[in-house]
């Protein structure tokens, strides 16, 4: 089962600013801020030193609503306009695998389908509208 959507803003290397921005200006309740280097160490994709204090996931809860956000890789363009994208929660790793299925129909993979540490399903596509999303299954404790 689809559990929602939410925005999800891509940022140009200032998320820990955005979030305190958005903290104060929109009495958010940051749930969760996690960095590049909070990743346990993999030798077959080490995390670069400029990108361990960048934000790779951060949650913040606007009344009854969702917000998250990141920042972009380090040496990945960050282009305004394109950098709000849409995550979609499911509650399910078969779930995650059709919902998938049926956006890329037409569209570009950004990242397959796979196990994170995050989420035991998740994955990145630019649909055929351009519109880009990110797919994730939360696991229990999360809800």
């Amino acid at each position: 089962m689809i559990l929602g959507i939410n925005p999800y803003l891509i940022c140009n290397g200032n998320a820990k600013e955005v979030v305190s921005f958005y903290e104060k200006a929109l009495a958010a309740e940051v749930l969760g801020v996690m960095t590049f280097g909070d990743l346990p160490d993999d030798a077959g994709m080490p995390v670069p030193s400029d990108a361990k204090e960048r934000v790779m996931h951060a949650h913040l809860k606007i009344g009854e609503s969702d917000l998250m956000l990141s920042d972009n890789f380090p040496g990945q363009p960050h282009i305004v306009g394109t950098n709000v994208t849409v995550a979609i929660n499911v509650d399910a790793p078969v779930k995650a695998e059709e919902v998938y299925s049926s956006l890329i129909d037409g569209g570009k993979d950004i990242m397959p389908m796979q196990a994170t540490q995050f989420s035991p399903a998740y994955g990145q596509l630019i649909d055929k509208y351009g519109v880009t999303w990110h797919i994730s299954t939360q696991v229990p404790e999360d809800r």
